[in-house]
């Protein structure tokens, strides 16, 4: 098993869905599979390519090791599934793809607002449409994977593409919803916003049963605690350090706007973001065999 990549011995069942979850341990992020276990049907969220951001070196193995597991589960993936474009990791969906014949690369069709953005941060020539995924979900649509159903729910604020998705009696948050002793995500990104992430999860995900299980993107395990991915939404408005039901908007977004000026910029922010707007694809190698990211220059 890769150090990096934690599974845990008891998957999450609920009726025939199943859930397992593989955690990259230098980046505190969730990937999911999420199958059907009679059929065996499946999706993956939020997938991780392995990379160094001191040598600009990359590898496959936490992919590798996803392979493994979908292979070995016999797993007929039909969808990659991104929740947003990730400023914190890479994303494995491109290798993925490459790995499993039919799978495709989906992500919110907001997308193209994030594209826009930092194609201009960055001084990219990357297409502004969402033409690179395979398909962008829109608002509440009902999607299939074989006999797979999920819901889009467009929950904006920590960036004006996240999505959650919405499954039977489970839902997967991204950075919109952090562990109750964590919080929420950060809205200080460009076109981030406080107001919009209040309004996501007060009137989106906090109208869903108290019962239905949160599952979120990352967890930072705060004062050094052991993994937890897993809650309710009942557990999150009850205990929600950051947000809970009853928690007023000016309150939440007074608190976001401090903290978020008091925040570094993720390590991996640079990388992440030009390679995750394009879908996951790395730069082409120029006339001499390498492939560069850009790094913009700023005096402070």
């Amino acid at each position: 098993m890769q150090e990096n990549m934690i599974e845990e011995e008891n998957m999450t069942e609920i009726g025939k869905l199943r859930v397992q979850e593989f955690f990259d341990e230098p980046t505190f992020t969730l990937t999911y599979a999420v199958w059907d276990s009679e059929t065996l049907d499946a999706v993956i969220i939020d997938s991780v390519l392995d990379y160094d951001h001191a040598s600009g070196g990359y590898n496959t193995q936490s992919a590798d090791h996803l392979l493994a597991f979908i292979n070995d589960k016999n797993l007929k993936v039909h969808y990659l599934l991104e929740t947003h474009a990730h400023a914190d990791h890479l994303t494995a969906s491109v290798y993925l793809k490459e790995k499993i014949p039919g799978a495709k690369v989906a992500i919110g069709k907001n997308i193209t607002l994030v594209q826009e953005v930092f194609n201009g941060v960055f001084n990219l020539s990357v297409a502004t449409d969402g033409s690179q995924f395979d398909q962008l979900f829109e608002e509440n649509e009902e999607v299939s994977a074989g006999s797979l159903n999920f819901k889009v729910l467009f929950t904006p604020g920590h960036t004006p593409a996240c999505t959650s998705l919405l499954f039977e009696g489970m839902v997967f948050t991204g950075d919109a919803l952090f562990m109750p002793d964590y919080g929420t995500g950060r809205c200080d990104f460009p076109k981030g916003s406080a107001e919009d992430l209040y309004d996501s999860i007060s009137n989106k995900l906090y109208t869903l049963p108290d019962d239905t299980l949160v599952f979120t993107g990352h967890d930072y395990q705060p004062g050094g605690r052991e993994l937890r991915f897993k809650s309710t939404i009942g557990e999150s408005k009850a205990e929600n350090i950051r947000l809970k039901g009853d928690t007023s908007r000016e309150d939440f977004v007074k608190f976001r706007s401090e903290r978020d000026a008091t925040l570094s910029a993720p390590k991996l922010l640079l990388p992440s973001i030009q390679v995750n707007i394009d879908a996951g694809r790395l730069p082409e190698p120029e006339d001499n065999g390498v492939s560069y990211l850009k790094i913009p220059l700023s005096k402070k």
